[in-house]
């Protein structure tokens, strides 16, 4: 059976991101979605499946024009949309349709919006927000405290994750912070909540990005340099309480469901040319890299800080500037898949040389839940 059956054909983002004040959380999902299906030639009549996270499905359906014979409507935070496409290749590869659109829009920064569904979960509102650990910044240093007791994770290995992407974002004009910065501007930056200062935090933007996705018999008949799925990737999800991680150096999400897109891709760490990691905050990348096996336990830290995710270094990773310094409209997934699929079409303006295999790896809330896929250029 092909590893390639599925294509990426469409991948857009919104025309305007970082603050779209004029536009609610609908249309930022719809300015989104004609942009995708504008890129490979398609009108909203030709879509017959229909994925988002954040929103109710049905309703950016009715509000985009489709009656979809496949619907996806899967919320587990910022990764939903990597798991879309994992399910959406399904879908495709069963005939439950022909024609994907994977839409994404957040008015992250200008509050559009009217509605969020998905968080706070029962479980966090009666364990954990009682305690006054309401929100990402002061959820997340529990286990990055435990990493730094541990493992000797430092601060000044968390503030090179926030420089390294700084310089990959110096590439890409629609980044929101461009401006180079030093270890020492990361951690003179206002404290959060500690170990987190407010450069190791991500932005909070609007903006959206959409996928339009069929199957690789037909991807030649579009205009676009077709970017396929390599496998079937992984997900996972590990409950919605950081407080109750099995093990707070490691997100067993991440690690069940990098395995399981390495052996349905059928590929190795080495065959990796390019690699994004969803970086809500500057911890994130250091587990990544561990649990998808890239480094061993405790070694994330100091691989950065070497020099090997960034330009010119041996594994370039998040190569948009990630949610630290490109944009986080709050559901960043979207935005990782797009700097994927614009690497192995050869147009990112961050674009590493001959990259042939592209990994997007996604999480979903305090390490709740986990996808990742395999893109790539080559037809098997």
């Amino acid at each position: 059976m092909s590893l390639t059956e599925i294509a990426i054909v469409g991948a857009a983002e919104t025309t305007r991101m970082g603050k779209v004040p004029e536009l609610s959380q609908i249309g930022l999902h719809a300015d989104a979605a004609l942009n995708a299906l504008a890129d490979c030639g398609l009108s909203i009549r030709d879509v017959d499946g229909i994925a988002t996270a954040g929103h109710d499905v049905a309703e950016i359906a009715e509000y985009l024009g489709i009656t979809p014979t496949w619907a996806d409507g899967t919320s587990v935070g910022g990764c939903s949309f990597i798991t879309h496409v994992r399910h959406a290749a399904a879908a495709l590869k069963a005939g439950l349709c022909t024609t994907v659109l994977i839409t994404h829009g957040e008015s992250g920064r200008s509050d559009n919006r009217g509605h969020r569904p998905l968080f706070p979960a029962q479980m966090q509102q009666e364990f954990e927000n009682v305690y006054g650990a309401r929100f990402p910044p002061v959820k997340f240093p529990l286990p990055v405290m435990r990493k730094m007791k541990d493992h000797g994770l430092t601060e000044e290995q968390l503030a090179m994750v926030a420089v390294v992407q700084r310089e990959w974002a110096g590439f890409h004009p629609r980044a929101t912070a461009r401006d180079p910065m030093t270890v020492d501007d990361v951690l003179n930056s206002r404290m959060i909540a500690y170990p987190f200062r407010k450069l190791m935090c991500c932005l909070v933007s609007d903006g959206g990005g959409a996928l339009v996705l069929t199957t690789s018999e037909r991807a030649q008949d579009f205009p676009t340099k077709p970017v396929y799925l390599r496998g079937m990737g992984g997900e996972c999800t590990q409950g919605p309480m950081v407080s109750q991680m099995e093990d707070f150096t490691s997100s067993k999400a991440f690690r069940i469901s990098g395995k399981l897109a390495f052996e349905n891709a059928g590929i190795s760490h080495a065959d990796v040319d390019h690699l994004m990691i969803y970086d809500a905050f500057a911890h994130l990348p250091i587990y990544g890299l561990e649990d998808l096996g890239f480094v061993a336990p405790g070694e994330a830290g100091s691989f950065i800080a070497e020099g090997h995710t960034r330009p010119g270094g041996s594994l370039p990773l998040n190569t948009n500037g990630g949610g630290l310094s490109y944009m986080h409209s709050g559901m960043y997934g979207m935005y990782a898949l797009q700097e994927g699929v614009r690497q192995m079409r050869g147009v990112s303006p961050a674009q590493i040389e001959n990259a042939k295999i592209s990994m997007v790896h996604g999480v979903g809330g305090m390490f709740s839940a986990a996808s990742t896929v395999v893109l790539t250029n080559e037809k098997d």
